[in-house]
């Protein structure tokens, strides 16, 4: 066997075990416990392969060893990318408006967002506004505080769990 389809061979194989390494660390943070058995059966079932070729292999030993971590590098960026947008996450956020406007408010309730108002004071009175959104809808409502008040001071957190309330249905 040739040394670059062996290279390509374990570079593609780590790709995989990787991504799905990724993806499994994170369904297991966000408590989807089964999914993540599931994907690191998988997993493991690549990565034995995949180093048995390369301890097995005799050819010259740089290149494989190359090919096993920028198949690592890349499986890890790969997977990142793919949980994004595979899982939805809760996030909840803290805005400070730099002005106090109801126009601002009604805006962002115009978009379907729900918020609790609060008085703020620092040097002046401000409204904070305390919302929890999904994180498909981050951009969107980042997009549109931005375009609102481009001074506002903006605080996301991840929520593990949020219970009752309104949240903005994604179309």
């Amino acid at each position: 066997m040739s040394t670059l389809f062996l290279c390509l061979k374990i570079f593609f194989a780590r790709l995989i075990d990787v991504s799905l390494g990724t993806i499994r660390t994170v369904f297991t943070v966000k408590d989807k416990h089964l999914i993540a058995s599931f994907i690191g059966l998988i997993e493991v079932i690549v990565w034995f392969l995949v180093v048995q070729e390369a301890l097995n292999a005799t050819d010259n030993n740089f290149w494989i060893a190359f090919a096993y971590s920028v198949g690592f590098a890349v499986g890890t960026f790969i997977g990142g990318k793919i949980s994004s947008k595979l899982i939805n996450t809760k996030l909840g956020l803290q805005i400070i408006l730099s002005k106090r406007e109801e126009s601002i408010l009604q805006k962002i309730r115009d978009e379907g967002y729900a918020m609790s108002v609060i008085n703020v004071y620092g040097k002046e009175e401000k409204y904070m506004l305390y919302m929890q959104i999904n994180s498909k809808q981050y951009n969107h409502l980042i997009n549109l505080i931005n375009t609102l008040d481009k001074n506002a001071f903006i605080v996301v957190t991840e929520t593990k769990i949020a219970l009752n309330g309104y949240f903005k249905v994604i179309k």
